[in-house]
């Protein structure tokens, strides 16, 4: 928890900084060219690792990268992960997928990227895909390096960037929870088989 309250109180003064930086650089530079999230709409809050994992993706899906799919998801979040996906062809678009099959390959991004546990989708009016939950892409990182799927170089670069944006102990929790899910598991008592045909009539 401290280590999310110190990242809390870094980042007005980092944006302070910033501020004061630009205004050396670029004394001149007109409003009207720059993007600021407190006076120009059309904004999505996206995590901080995003382009790391979207790195990982596509080292997994070399010849078919699925990173660029799994961002234009966040970009149309509305700040919340459940994105309903009305009309697959506007997301297979901005994806950059155009002609007869757009719609087909996206809807393959989309299943490599719920194989590697970055979303969760459910079916809906537009296909499999309408409904669609957003993990967590720290805890997918995480599970894809349990599974071999992250080299070490990328690895060690995600955990230098998590814990300089203060979110080590989301990995931690993340490893909690899923320990408990195994301990969980393993005390579950297996239901009795079925009755053979021979018990049946005797």
């Amino acid at each position: 928890m401290a280590n999310q309250k110190q990242a809390n109180a870094r980042r007005p003064k980092m944006a302070e900084r910033a501020q004061q930086q630009m205004d050396v650089l670029f004394p001149d530079i007109a409003p009207e060219l720059i993007w600021m999230r407190g006076r120009n709409d059309g904004f999505s809050t996206v995590p901080r690792t995003l382009p790391i994992a979207m790195q990982a993706i596509d080292n997994q899906t070399k010849g078919t990268p699925a990173g660029h799919t799994l961002f234009c998801l966040w970009a149309r979040s509305p700040d919340h992960p459940l994105v309903t996906i009305e009309n697959p062809a506007t997301f297979a678009s901005e994806a950059g997928f155009h002609g007869e099959r757009a719609v087909h390959t996206w809807r393959k991004k989309m299943k490599i990227l719920a194989d590697l546990n970055f979303l969760l989708p459910r079916k809906g009016p537009s296909g499999d895909y309408h409904y669609v939950l957003l993990t967590n892409p720290n805890a997918a990182m995480e599970w894809m390096r349990s599974q071999g799927k992250v080299q070490d170089e990328l690895y060690a670069r995600f955990i230098d960037r998590v814990i300089e944006i203060g979110a080590h102990g989301d990995i931690e929790r993340f490893h909690a929870y899923w320990e408990s899910q195994k301990s969980k598991q393993a005390n579950r008592t297996p239901a009795p088989p079925p009755p053979s045909e021979n018990q049946d009539k005797a």
